[in-house]
């Protein structure tokens, strides 16, 4: 009989991408391709996805400024999303990403990761792209 502490509940995901949060600090651009490529990015959502179809994450939040500038907010870690945007977030695997960015990048300006810290970094839609492309 093996000896362990039994798991009473399925543990919840971890909503962060270390290798991204690593590559922000350092601001490495090819390191930032590389965890872009390999994990799932945090996006706010406008609202979440239906819990019982794991395909439907939701709507991804986009934030539009005064003057018609969309942007997209991502982030290395949920924690480091500001309380001020939706509560809800999901993990969005970089083929998810790289459907929304072909679908909605000619809307988007800018693209945003961490904007409110602790290291944040820009770029554009076509960047991004790149980076997953690659």
């Amino acid at each position: 009989m093996a000896s362990g502490k039994k798991r009473s509940k399925k543990e919840p995901p971890e909503f962060r991408n270390t290798a991204l949060s690593d590559a922000l600090q350092t601001q490495d651009i090819a390191a930032v391709a590389f965890a872009l490529r390999h994990g799932p990015t945090v996006v706010p959502l406008m609202n979440p996805g239906d819990r019982d179809n794991p395909l439907d994450v939701g709507e991804v939040w986009t934030y539009r400024d005064a003057q018609g500038q969309v942007a997209l907010l991502l982030f290395s870690d949920a924690a480091h999303k500001p309380a001020t945007l939706p509560q809800a977030v999901a993990l969005q695997p970089p083929a998810a990403l790289r459907a929304f960015l072909g679908v909605h990048g000619e809307e988007i300006t800018t693209v945003f990761f961490d904007i409110a810290g602790p290291h944040p970094m820009q770029a554009t839609p076509a960047d991004i792209i790149a980076a997953l492309d690659a």
